[in-house]
């Protein structure tokens, strides 16, 4: 079956779903309104079953990969949950060589299939990556036999963290990966939706700890807390997710301000969530520009 894009649905239908995966509308909400959407035979639950994530579709980077060694790994994070566990990277080529270190934020559903294969990406670009998982102290991202299942499942789960305990569990991550005496002390933060937006508070957060941040399609920090940024910043959107390209204008202007160095993009035509190649919102030329970009962002910046 050949694979589904964004242009196969109507806009109205991906604004809707959007809402479904943000957590502002139920499942049996976006069910109900994509009944209108229900045409050619396609029912509202073939509708959302072709939208929702196929992970099967995630592995660029297969899990036995020779070029990467990964490992499931436990971060003291006594200022959060006590614990995050994550998923650690690092090139099997590396040796003794110490690497700059990269984390990766997940989107609100945990660390899930995608987001490890993001990490193993980068560790094929000669980083070291550490991918936490926020639902650690809820059991993790579920990892049972029922994709479908576990994504809802993921995403009640989300709703229920302490946000400022799951933020402390963040910056525990981000600092642990950096201080490993494998690394070259120099931090990179790559995420994606609610994790883009976490990499903007990290940016905050971590001052000159952190040396690049690039967030795809994240929410952006408060006014009053851009001055406390220093990494070099890197921002990513899709034309089409109009409630967060829309705030690039302004948040550039104040980066610049600020003397934060820092560019973006809005790439064309392009949706919400339009790297996760995991859904038929992957648009995959942008994905892949968006992604070298990422690359020669942090070679520049982290690596430099």
């Amino acid at each position: 079956m050949e694979r589904m894009k964004a242009s196969d649905f109507p806009q109205g239908l991906l604004n809707l779903f959007d809402h479904y995966v943000h957590g502002e509308i139920s499942r049996r909400q976006f069910l109900d309104g994509a009944q209108k959407y229900a045409v050619g035979g396609m029912t509202a639950m073939a509708i959302w079953e072709a939208l929702r994530p196929n992970y099967a579709l995630a592995q660029q980077v297969p899990m036995n990969d020779p070029k990467v060694k990964s490992e499931r790994v436990t971060v003291q994070s006594p200022q959060g949950n006590g614990t995050i566990n994550g998923y650690f990277v690092r090139p099997a080529s590396a040796g003794a060589n110490k690497l700059p270190a990269i984390v990766v934020i997940h989107e609100n559903r945990g660390l899930t299939p995608y987001i490890e294969d993001v990490a193993r990406r980068l560790a094929v670009a000669n980083f070291m990556a550490f991918a936490p998982d926020a639902l650690t102290p809820l059991g993790g991202y579920p990892k049972g036999p029922d994709a479908a299942k576990n994504e809802e499942d993921a995403a009640a789960l989300f709703g229920k963290l302490d946000a400022p305990k799951r933020l402390e569990d963040f910056v525990a991550s981000a600092l642990w990966v950096k201080n490993r005496p494998d690394s070259t002390g120099k931090l990179g933060a790559v995420g994606f939706c609610f994790g883009g937006g976490i990499v903007n508070t990290l940016a905050v957060r971590l001052g000159s700890d952190l040396a690049a941040g690039v967030p795809f399609y994240g929410a952006v920090p408060p006014d009053a807390d851009i001055p406390k940024i220093k990494a070099a910043m890197l921002i990513h959107h899709g034309e089409a997710d109009t409630r967060l390209a829309g705030t690039w204008p302004a948040y550039k202007t104040a980066l610049t301000a600020n003397k934060v160095v820092n560019d973006g993009y809005i790439y064309p035509g392009a949706q919400h969530g339009f790297h996760n190649d995991t859904t038929p919102r992957y648009s995959e030329d942008n994905a892949k520009l968006a992604w070298q970009r990422t690359i020669d962002w942090f070679n520049k910046y982290v690596r430099g």
